[in-house]
């Protein structure tokens, strides 16, 4: 699967070598975490994320980005439809900096150099490595001791971006986060009080929002140099 995808970025690159341009911009997006404490809704934003954004657009159908964002996540479960989870009664908030690199596909050729080609949709898949808290362990009943942890997740999803006057184009971006740990709610099988939920299932968490980017750099977006 890896070696397929390979192939096709390379092949796409190969055919549009003269269409380079880049994307620099700001993020606004809701946060939600969906995993063992509260709503089991996997879109369902109920706090904040804010980012950095750069691209790297190889040709008007694939873009390569890399993406800061710093995000608060939080759940509790008198929110939850659940009732088991309604009368545990658990709640957290943590703080996620997520640093992600990876592709956009775009579904029809993205050109801001023409009138016609300044919208599209698009997918995105990503890599990214995130730093969060986690309790470490418990110095007395109820009272916690927390320390960073750095883990990974995989960002994907769909978007649908626009030019909006000269430099300036917009995205609205929608992206789920499958992590590899079950931890970003301070689960810790090792403390009693916090030994809770399903540990085959790991945590995910997802954004929704906006981006706003500066386009720069030659030749101008996607045109081939005359």
């Amino acid at each position: 699967m890896i070696k397929k995808f390979l192939f096709i970025t390379i092949l796409f690159a190969s055919v549009y070598t003269n269409a380079q341009i880049n994307e620099i911009g700001i993020t606004a997006s809701g946060s939600n975490y969906v995993g063992d404490i509260g709503r089991e809704n996997f879109i369902y934003p109920n706090n904040y994320a804010i980012g950095l954004i750069y691209k790297y657009n190889l040709n008007p159908r694939i873009a390569l980005r890399g993406t800061y964002t710093y995000s608060k996540i939080s759940a509790d479960d008198a929110d939850s439809e659940n009732l088991a989870r309604q009368m545990r009664n658990y709640k957290f908030t943590n703080t996620l900096h997520e640093f992600a690199a990876g592709v956009e596909f775009n579904f029809i050729e993205y050109d801001l150099s023409t009138r016609v080609k300044t919208h599209t949709p698009y997918i995105l898949l990503e890599f990214a490595g995130i730093n969060y808290n986690v309790a470490a362990s418990e110095s007395s009943p109820g009272v916690y001791n927390y320390e960073g942890k750095t883990s990974f997740s995989i960002p994907f999803g769909l978007g649908y971006k626009f030019k909006i006057a000269g430099h300036l184009a917009a995205a609205i971006e929608i992206g789920m986060r499958y992590t590899f740990t079950d931890d970003l709610d301070y689960n810790n099988a090792s403390i009693p009080a916090l030994d809770f939920g399903n540990p085959n299932n790991n945590d995910w968490y997802a954004f929704s929002g906006i981006n706003l980017v500066y386009t720069f750099g030659r030749p101008a977006c996607y045109a081939t140099p005359k």
